[in-house]
C-alpha cells in the first residue's frame, strides 16, 4: 500500500522575507489539514510551561497528523521560535450561533509594525491573515467581520502576551492578559483598549497576570471554531473544547 506523504517541515532560508517565511510556515500547516475526525490527536495543556509544548510540537512534526487550532497556535511558535522579530501572541475569541457558544484560537503575529495571524480553522477566512494590517484593533476587526459571514456574533476577544523566543523556557503561555467582552462594547471602545494593550505589548511593561492570580476554570465551550452550515451529521458532531 502507499504510504501517505509527509510533508516537509519548513525551514528559514536567509533570503527569505518574514511574510515569505510565514506563508511557508501557513503552508506545512494546511498540508497537515484540518482535523475533522472529532478526535483530538495531540494534548494541549494551556497551563503546561513552554517547554513541555514545544515537545508536543516536534512531536506534531513526526506524526504529521491533522491538527485543530490550538494545536496550529502551539505547532506556529514552535516554527517561528528563533526569529527575534516576529512577535507571537494568542487571540482568542468566543463566539455565539444559533443557541450555542463556540471557541477558536489563532496564533497573532507583530513583526516591523504590522499585524497578523497563523492558525487552522474549517473556515478559510478565520485562521491566517496576512502581515499587513497597521493595528491590532484592524486584525481583531478583520476576524470579527469575517465571522458574522457565518452569523456568529464575538461575544468575547481575549489576548495573550508575546511568547518567549526561549523553548527551553518554564513558563506557561499568558493566553488571556486582556480580556474584552466586545458584545457589550462600542467599536470606538473596543478600538481604544486594543490600541493601549497592543502599545504597552510592544513596550514589554505587562507582567503575566497568572503571576498573582490563580487562572480561573473557563466554562466549557462547544467547539473551537464554526461549523459548516450545511455539512454531514458526523462533521457537526464536534467534540468539547478541552482546552
Amino acid at each position: 500500500c502507499v504510504q501517505p506523504s509527509v510533508p516537509p517541515v519548513p525551514n528559514y532560508k536567509l533570503s527569505m522575507s518574514i511574510p515569505e517565511w510565514l506563508q511557508a510556515i501557513q503552508t506545512y500547516m494546511k498540508m497537515l489539514q484540518y482535523n475533522h475526525t472529532g478526535t483530538q490527536f495531540f494534548e494541549i495543556r494551556k497551563t503546561r510551561p513552554l517547554s513541555g509544548l514545544m515537545e508536543t510540537a516536534k512531536e506534531m512534526t513526526r506524526e504529521s497528523l491533522p491538527i485543530k487550532c490550538l494545536e496550529a497556535v502551539i505547532l506556529g511558535i514552535y516554527l517561528t521560535n528563533g526569529q527575534p522579530s516576529v512577535e507571537r501572541f494568542p487571540i482568542s475569541f468566543k463566539t455565539h450561533f444559533s443557541g450555542n457558544y463556540f471557541h477558536h484560537v489563532v496564533l497573532g503575529i507583530y513583526c516591523n509594525g504590522r499585524y497578523g495571524s497563523l492558525g487552522m480553522s474549517r473556515r478559510s477566512d478565520l485562521m491566517d491573515k496576512p502581515l499587513t494590517y497597521r493595528t491590532l484593533s484592524d486584525l481583531i476587526f478583520d476576524f470579527e467581520d469575517s465571522y458574522k459571514k457565518y452569523l456568529h456574533s464575538v461575544k468575547k476577544v481575549k489576548i495573550g502576551l508575546y511568547v518567549p523566543h526561549e523553548p527551553h523556557s518554564f513558563q506557561p503561555i499568558e493566553w488571556k492578559q486582556l480580556v474584552l467582552n466586545v458584545s457589550k462594547m462600542m467599536r470606538t471602545e473596543v478600538r481604544k483598549e486594543l490600541e493601549k494593550f497592543a502599545r504597552d505589548m510592544r513596550m514589554k511593561i505587562l507582567k503575566p497576570s497568572s503571576a498573582h492570580s490563580p487562572m480561573k476554570e473557563r466554562p466549557r465551550g462547544k467547539s473551537l471554531s464554526p461549523h459548516r452550515r450545511q455539512g454531514s451529521p458526523q462533521r457537526r458532531a464536534c467534540r468539547r473544547d478541552k482546552s
